[in-house]
């Protein structure tokens, strides 16, 4: 059996794959992966299935040990890996020798980085996903963000190495971006047209306490026409929150799954991975775009992880 060791966790190390989705009807979010489309790339890389779970890490990566060796790739942000003393690109599968240590550091590029390895990590599925929900302790590794001294089984390998990247047109195309592209959230009529251009034109920094949950945002206040209240309602993945004071909240992995604010806006499915990637200061704008154009993107997208021609080997 071939496992990972936690020399050192990093600031949130914590085991994802693409989600658990179709329980907020119970009160749970999907959780998984903050940018799914580097774990899905990261998987292929490795010959592994799209969903198979990785580690995410966050800001600032930790140390791991492979005593049997692996196939690995690192996927997402640049934290500045180390192979022992060899980089690896991002974005290209390695060969691990046994008994060699990744080192990753602070990110030089977005928010996140995945490590997947060939076989993927194999922990107990908690509603049919090894995801793991920080807020309420659930899936992955025991719940909770990797420590020191954890050791990681991975799953059973059956494919030899081969060199696969991939190719400079799709990191292009899939790289981070200051502009979020967003739909009409349910209660935009609530907010007058001053308010929606104010929204549209100004810049917003990401602040400090946002998290897995929600990315709480500064710039100018947004008001609504009145002072009128609404009943609690499901939220969706990506939705724009409104609450008292003006600051919009971007809901994100971790989400509640009902809430009483009122939706501005949703960021449009193809630029969720995005959301992932961005660090607290970090600046973004919204853009508007129609029900079709988001659709017509997403299929795009799809369309482009779906080619063979995505992956050089």
């Amino acid at each position: 059996m071939s496992t990972i060791q936690v020399q050192a966790p990093g600031l949130q190390t914590t085991v994802q794959d693409l989600g658990r989705s179709g329980f907020g009807p119970i009160g749970v979010s999907p959780s998984g992966a903050a940018d799914p489309i580097s774990l899905r790339l990261g998987n292929r890389l490795v010959a592994n299935d799209e969903s198979a779970a990785g580690l995410e890490m966050m800001l600032l990566g930790g140390t791991l040990v492979f005593p049997q060796g692996t196939i690995l790739a690192l996927t997402g942000s640049d934290f500045g890996a180390m192979l022992d003393d060899v980089r690896p690109d991002v974005g290209t599968s390695v060969e691990v020798r046994p008994g060699q240590t990744l080192r990753l550091g602070p990110t030089s590029s977005g928010a996140r980085c995945y490590v997947c390895v060939h076989g993927g990590i194999a922990v107990k599925s908690f509603l049919g996903s090894a995801s793991t929900h920080i807020l309420s302790g659930l899936g992955g590794f025991e719940g909770r963000a990797l420590r020191k001294g954890d050791v990681l089984r991975i799953g059973s390998t059956t494919e030899p190495f081969r060199k696969r990247a991939i190719v400079p047109q799709a990191s292009e195309h899939l790289s981070r971006r200051k502009v979020l592209r967003v739909t009409p959230g349910p209660q935009a009529d609530w907010f007058s047209e001053s308010s929606l251009r104010s929204f549209y034109a100004g810049a917003y920094r990401v602040g400090e306490q946002s998290n897995r949950m929600g990315l709480r945002l500064e710039g100018a206040a947004v008001t609504q026409r009145g002072a009128g209240e609404m009943i609690t309602e499901g939220v969706s993945l990506g939705a724009i929150q409104v609450p008292v004071g003006g600051s919009p909240i971007v809901l994100f992995v971790e989400q509640q799954t009902t809430g009483g604010y009122p939706k501005i806006a949703n960021v449009i499915s193809a630029d969720l991975h995005r959301v992932g990637q961005l660090r607290p200061r970090d600046e973004i704008r919204f853009e508007p775009v129609t029900f079709d154009a988001a659709r017509s993107l997403l299929i795009g997208q799809e369309k482009l992880l779906a080619s063979r021609e995505l992956i050089l080997e």
